[in-house]
């Protein structure tokens, strides 16, 4: 006879090191304990107890001493002979390798030989099966003992399971099944059973879903408090293939994804349960009280478990009327008036306290309960005041609080706009600038009507705000998708086609109640825009959105300009966010009467939309082109008065493209064949305007309008990862200030051959001027370069190579020269009795400032040709940047980013220089001057040793979206664009040996007595160090 049992054994000190007196760690072991007639297994198993210590040995034959900590019997055998009778202990269940191995799968006694099993007896773990079974036919009696036979195969069943038949025709039936176990289930062994049963009976896929396998954790024990942030985490000891969450409010199952409350993580995996799937609550209101499942889907097999979340009620939504609409205080009497806060239906006692006091009530109605306030206003207390402020709180048990306030307009004296009845109406006497709300709706819709009394006390036309209720439960729908609640494909799909349902119902003349639909339709548009970045939307939402959008431009949209211009701005935007976020994979497109949608997503786009032709070139990304009929005319024209506009809007967005720059060419047809001139223009988001920035338009052969679109090459895309950091103002900045920095080296390089014999009588002035007229003939040149290839898709591909290779060698030959003016420098601080000569320095300064560059871009090239790369980028005639270490690019940026460093040492070096010499007798006065000569160091040498260039660096590290890589942009195009200006400055003007041999030159000529010069200047010192 032998037994099994659970031994808790507690490591000592000699068996784990590190562990200190006090603590253990606990290991759990199964030990199989022999007996015979004699000896029997009971008195074995009390003979071990606290006091026992038993040695065992590791996988690597390490023996240890542990001691017993508790000891409990799982599974006793009697063996006679070759025959066996094995039962598990009350408490435990044959194990599923028992189970599916040897046959033993009830709590009947085993007659085989388990000894070898790894485990023989688990502890018992309530499961609870659900599933459904479609077959397409009449259910029969053999269907049932067909599911019932297999599904007796699963180890551990608590009774038989239940079948109930919830549907019976002759084309399809479907029954339901339950069981329950008392083991954890083997998932592959259950898959076996139902792809079993969907051979033998013909059925689709069977859906299963248990209940007990999965561990669930919460943050929170008990109710929460309201605006609370509760988390929950599930886990599960098998590799699954996907997992979410779900939220069950009464009959309500919605899904959860991430919004602005919630936070999904699909893949938070612990080394001991390889699925985990967590969902964090921020700030919870009551609407997100409920069940919380989560579920791990295997194949058609879905785990799951559940906790139920109460939250602390306050109300989420506050709604506040008052009458009258205006307070007639003009002739200083009180003034009656009637205040209703309503909120949803509840049966929860709120403590309610109103601002000010009054008489109250309270009534109950089928969906809302509402509260109210009898007061009156003291005209007199309120002569000064333009409205009135009444205030009700709601308290929970929890003592937290919600405020909701409402102002009342106050009439003062007799400036007002008339009171008025229009459709049945009431707009009563209203100060200036003042809008009226009149939550009065016709049935069938909910919301509001608003009328504004303009400065002139004249009433502006009716804004209604009064949306269908179907429409306006998918305003609340949405919402709740945004935050969280919901936020699935199917979710998404049943709001996109609920507005497609309610615009389609939308008359050809929209104003008045029509036009809020489209109004709350754009607002919805716009916030599963916002939504889409948080959740995948998939492609098979398009058709609904592709015909709500068409049908929503089908109408005029009323006469109010204003509120004309304000919707198609939005409408426009938000329809373009959604297409660009919303994924394609198969389909080429979709179209309706009003919109036409293209997707290609081959390296060669050439499409027709709407008539209109759209090539693009790209080398990856997909591009995304729609036409939008009847939207030109609603949209602002500000900027081009009186122009026609064509009829149709194009708009093409590039998604997952990494190409530097693209240009896009656009066919329009001739619609007016008068015409003298035409305009390629594009939307301005930010002007909501029109804007011909970076469009050509052009009339081809055969009569039609070609626009070709792209942003002018900015200075700003030597150091940019991609070309896209271009704007109309950088644009500006870049050529204006690249005019300037040319003009300026042409100054100085004229001035320096004027004064050249005189300023370069010592080494150490011949050695810097050598080095700042290479700096500025090098950079002149660069400039140059980069002026004359500004615009790539004018010049051929040998002109941008040309001008390429250029600007690499030129920009190069600058910095390096920079080099040799620091180290001439810093040579000249550190070994003041060790003067490099004349002739050293020109041979090592020839070395690296002509050599070296050439042998950088010489390389460089014939690596990236040796090796098949692109060496230059033929859309913006510079090097190319594919990412982090890759592109010819970084032959550019190492060499640049070495050199600024060592000349950024080279400054510090002579700061700290200066800094030293005024230690000895130091006084305010000296240091003041030292920081004066500091001040003159960073200024005076920042130019010439290319530091600004550092924050090219910084915009290749900061991301598009963040907000200083636009500060970062500005700061390099307008500081680099300029640099010719400040070498002007601080070679020329800052240099005092120059100034006084420029002047002395300009007395000679005019035949002045030079004996004045030192009267004209200044005693600045000298732009590095003195002369020696």
């Amino acid at each position: 006879m032998w037994t099994k049992l659970v031994i808790f054994l507690i490591g000592t000190l000699s068996m784990y090191q590190g562990i200190s007196e006090a603590t253990g760690i606990i290991y759990i072991s199964e030990v199989m304990v022999e007996s015979n007639v004699s000896l029997s297994a009971k008195s074995i198993l009390d003979s071990w107890n606290s006091s026992t210590i038993l040695t065992v040995t590791d996988s690597s034959k390490i023996p240890y001493d542990v001691t017993i900590y508790s000891r409990e019997l799982v599974a006793e055998c009697l063996v006679v002979g070759e025959s066996y009778n094995c039962n598990c202990s009350t408490g435990y269940a044959w194990s599923n390798e028992v189970c599916y191995n040897y046959g033993c799968c009830n709590e009947t006694p085993c007659t085989q030989n388990v000894s070898l099993a790894t485990s023989i007896c688990v502890l018992k773990t309530p499961v609870v099966i659900n599933g459904s079974v479609q077959v397409p036919m009449s259910w029969l009696t053999i269907h049932t003992t067909n599911l019932t036979t297999e599904l007796n195969k699963v180890n551990g069943l608590d009774g038989a399971p239940v079948v109930t038949i919830t549907s019976n025709t002759g084309s399809l039936s479907i029954a339901d099944f339950k069981m329950k176990t008392h083991v954890a289930l083997n998932t592959s062994k259950l898959q076996d059973i139902l792809n079993t049963l969907v051979t033998t009976m013909k059925s689709g896929p069977i859906l299963v879903t248990t209940a007990g396998m999965v561990n669930i954790q919460v943050s929170y024990s008990g109710r929460v408090e309201y605006n609370s942030t509760p988390s929950l985490q599930c886990t599960f000891e098998e590799t699954t293939g996907s997992a979410g969450w779900n939220l069950t409010r009464g009959s309500v199952r919605l899904g959860l994804g991430n919004g602005l409350v919630t936070t999904v993580i699909p893949n938070c995996a612990l080394p001991d349960y390889p699925s985990c799937v967590n969902v964090t609550l921020t700030k919870v209101t009551a609407v997100w009280a409920g069940t919380y499942e989560c579920r791990f889907t295997i194949g058609t097999i879905t785990h799951t478990a559940s906790s139920e979340l109460q939250v602390a009620p306050l109300p989420d939504v506050i709604t506040m009327r008052f009458l009258p609409l205006i307070a007639d205080c003009s002739d200083n009497k009180p003034v009656p008036v009637t205040v209703n806060a309503t909120i949803p239906k509840t049966t929860v006692n709120y403590t309610v306290t109103w601002t000010p006091t009054g008489p109250t009530g309270l009534l109950q109605q089928q969906d809302v309960t509402i509260y109210n306030l009898s007061t009156a206003i003291d005209c007199v207390a309120v002569k000064d005041k333009k409205t009135y402020d009444v205030e009700i709180t709601f308290q929970n048990d929890l003592l937290q609080k919600a405020t909701k306030t409402v102002n009342i307009p106050i009439l003062q004296g007799p400036d007002a706009c008339p009171q008025i009845t229009l459709d049945g109406e009431y707009w009563p006497k209203t100060p200036p600038n003042t809008t009226v709300k009149n939550s009065t709706c016709p049935e069938g819709r909910i919301g509001y009507r608003i009328r504004y009394c303009n400065i002139t006390k004249r009433w502006d036309d009716v804004v209604s705000k009064c949306v269908s209720e179907e429409l306006g439960k998918v305003v609340n729908v949405a919402n709740d998708f945004l935050n969280g609640l919901g936020a699935t494909q199917e979710g998404a799909k049943n709001i996109f086609e609920g507005i497609k349902n309610s615009s389609s119902l939308t008359p050809s003349n929209s104003g008045g109640d029509a036009l809020a639909d489209v109004d709350a339709s754009i607002q919805i548009f716009g916030v599963m825009a916002k939504a889409s970045k948080n959740v995948d939307l998939k492609e098979d939402i398009l058709p609904d959105l592709v015909d709500a959008a068409s049908n929503m431009v089908n109408s005029s949209w009323g006469k109010n300009e204003k509120i004309v211009h304000e919707m198609s701005a939005n409408y426009l935007t938000n329809v373009e966010d959604l297409v660009k976020n919303i994924q394609t994979n198969n389909s080429d497109g979709f179209n309706s009467s009003n919109l036409e949608l293209r997707v290609c997503s081959s390296e060669d786009c050439s499409m027709s939309v709407f008539g209109i032709g759209v090539n693009m070139n790209k080398t990856n990304g997909t591009m995304k082109t729609m036409a939008v009929r009847n939207l030109m005319e609603k949209l602002r024209n500000n900027n081009f008065p009186g122009k026609n506009r064509s009829s149709v809007l194009l708009s093409a967005t590039l998604v997952g493209n990494s190409d530097s720059n693209i240009t896009i060419k656009m066919f329009f047809p001739n619609e007016q064949p008068n015409a003298n001139e035409h305009f390629c223009v594009f939307w301005d988001t930010k002007t909501s305007d029109w804007s011909k920035e970076g469009c050509v338009a052009n009339v081809t052969d055969d009569n039609q309008t070609l626009c070709e679109c792209t942003h002018l090459t900015s200075f700003s895309v030597l150091m940019a990862r991609s070309a896209n950091v271009s704007s109309p103002d950088l644009d500006i900045i870049t050529y204006v200030g690249l005019g300037v920095s040319v003009f300026s080296l042409l100054i100085f390089l004229f001035v320096e051959s004027l004064v050249w014999s005189a300023v370069t009588k010592t080494n150490l002035s011949h050695f810097r001027h050598t080095a700042v007229v290479n700096i500025a003939v090098f950079r002149l040149l660069a400039d140059c370069s980069f002026l004359a290839s500004a615009f790539p898709d004018r010049i051929s591909d040998t002109w941008c190579f040309t001008f390429t290779v250029c600007k690499h060698l030129f920009y190069l030959a600058m910095f390096t020269w920079m080099l040799c003016l620091s180290m001439m420098l810093v040579h000249q601080l550190i070994f003041v009795f060790s003067p490099v000569r004349k002739r050293v320095f020109m041979y090592l300064s020839s070395i690296v400032g002509y050599l070296l560059p050439i042998a950088l871009v010489g390389t460089s090239y014939v690596y990236y040709k040796y090796t098949q790369q692109e060496y230059y980028d033929r859309k913006t005639c510079w090097l190319k940047y594919d990412r982090l270490l890759e592109g010819s690019i970084h032959a550019f940026l190492l060499p640049v980013g070495t050199i600024v460093l060592s000349n950024l040492f080279s400054m510090v070096v002579v700061i700290v220089t200066l800094v030293k010499t005024s230690v000895p007798d130091s006084s305010k006065a000296d240091d003041k001057e030292t920081a004066k000569s500091i001040l003159k160091v960073v200024v005076l040498l920042t130019p010439v040793f290319g530091v600004t260039w550092i924050i090219g660096f910084v915009i290749l590290i900061l991301e598009d979206t963040d907000p200083m890589h636009k500060v970062a942009n500005y700061s390099f195009t307008i500081l680099n664009s300029f640099q010719g200006l400040f070498i002007l400055i601080t070679g020329c003007l800052a240099e005092q040996k120059v100034r006084q041999e420029v002047v002395r030159i300009v007395m000679v000529k005019t035949g002045r007595d030079t004996n004045s010069i030192k009267k004209l200047t200044n005693s600045s010192t000298t732009l590095y160090t003195k002369d020696k």
